[in-house]
Order: structure tokens, then sequence, then C-alpha cells
């Protein structure tokens, strides 16, 4: 069981932003799971991105919905890597998530710097060619939204630390010492 029993975390951003390093590192550093959410894609989604196609609202909808479910029965807390690129796709995730309110952690880059890591990585049926589309679709987060954003330009552990302490977990660490 977890430090943080009622933590809730949606890390997200585009494709090759970091999720998942980020995602497990912050884990690590909390005990709360992390859960990629790529890994709830249906069949369906997976081979229309492996074969290059772009998902539309449609697919993304079962999709976004089993997220949020996750969410909602993760009793003591859960980190999930989800893109989660429109304000409307935040606000599914959420009311799937309810009585859960997750806080969004938003990882922003460059173009140049996201087509890097993408064409680094191996084994991922993600490919680099659908950055535009994903760009495209990209809302980040407004100011009414209960995110945090951070730039993935330094290293994962460093995000992941910094994440600690903006959630205010390091606090609560002090506190659960005194």
């Amino acid at each position: 069981m977890s430090r943080f029993e009622q933590n809730h975390v949606v890390i997200m951003g585009v494709s090759g932003c970091g999720k998942s390093t980020v995602g497990a590192e912050l884990s690590r550093l909390s005990r709360i799971p992390y859960l990629d959410g790529d890994d709830l894609h249906p069949l369906a989604n997976v081979e229309k991105m492996r074969a290059g196609v772009a998902l539309g609202d449609a697919d993304r909808l079962p999709w976004l919905e089993a997220c949020g479910r996750h969410l909602a029965g993760a009793r003591y807390g859960l980190i999930l890597g989800c893109s989660a690129l429109k304000s409307d796709y935040r606000d599914l995730i959420r009311k799937c998530a309810f009585p859960v309110q997750p806080v969004f952690v938003y990882l922003e880059g460059d173009k140049e710097l996201l087509q890097a890591r993408l064409h680094a990585r191996a084994g991922h049926y993600m490919p680099a060619s659908l950055l535009d589309s994903q760009l495209a679709t990209l809302e980040p987060p407004g100011p009414s939204e209960r995110a945090i954003t951070v730039n993935i330009a330094r290293p994962a552990k460093e995000l992941a630390e910094e994440l600690f302490n903006q959630l205010g977990w390091r606090a609560q660490c002090v506190a659960q010492r005194r």
C-alpha cells in the first residue's frame, strides 16, 4: 500500500514525450502503481496506429472510458500514462473516474525533440509519422483545468522528482516521519 493513498495522476502528452518513463520513475518515488494507458487500447486501435492511421474521436472513446474506469477502480491511487490530447478527452476521463478527480500532468516539448525521441525508440506500435496528427489534435490544459505542465527537455528522473514535489508528496513524506 502506498503512503499516498488518495492520489491519482494522469501523465499526458503526445507520443514520445516520456509518459511511460516519467510515470514509471514517479511510481518508483511514490510507490503508487503506474499503468501505461497504451495497454488499454483495443486491438483495432493498435492495428490502426501500427498501420500509420491516426485515431479519431470514435476510436478513442472506449479507450478513454477504460482509462477513467481504471482510475476509479484504483482505490489507493494510480499514475496513468494517457495522451489525453483534448480537453473533451480529459473531461471524459474525469467523468469515468468519478468520484476520483485525477491531477493531469502535461509533458510539454518541442517538435524536434519529440521527433528525435520517436525515431530513437524501437518496438513501439506508434510510428513517428503520426506525431503531426497528435500535435494538431493537442489542446494543452488551460488555466481552469487541474493540471501541472513541465517541459521534457530535462532527464526523466529530474522531471519525476519535480512532480513528486509539486504534487506535495515530499511534504507528506516529511509529515509522516514526524
